[in-house]
């Protein structure tokens, strides 16, 4: 049940850090999803490590989604670091 828990928090905290970091992501929906479920993952094992809480337990903790989203945003913004600049210097 953990590892599900996580992306279904992963998947909202991808919605949530879209939202807080507006734009246009180079890979689109789907990849912000995917970065939301890594996010959420990273943040649920930052929570495990830094808050001590436990995956499963900690499903409606504030900790545990702040974590998640944290994590969220910071992969995304990551992401568009790492491949915005491919995606804007196009020639017609």
């Amino acid at each position: 049940m953990g590892i599900i828990a996580w992306i279904l928090i992963g998947l909202l905290a991808g919605l949530i850090a879209k939202a807080l970091v507006p734009g246009k992501d180079p890979g689109g929906i789907i990849i912000t999803m995917l970065i939301g479920i890594a996010g959420g993952l990273l943040g649920g094992w930052l929570g495990k490590v830094i808050f001590g809480v436990d995956s499963i337990d900690g499903f409606f903790d504030l900790s545990t989604w702040i974590a998640a989203i944290a994590g969220s945003v910071i992969l995304l913004v990551l992401y568009r670091m790492v491949t915005g600049n491919r995606h804007s210097h196009r020639h017609a």
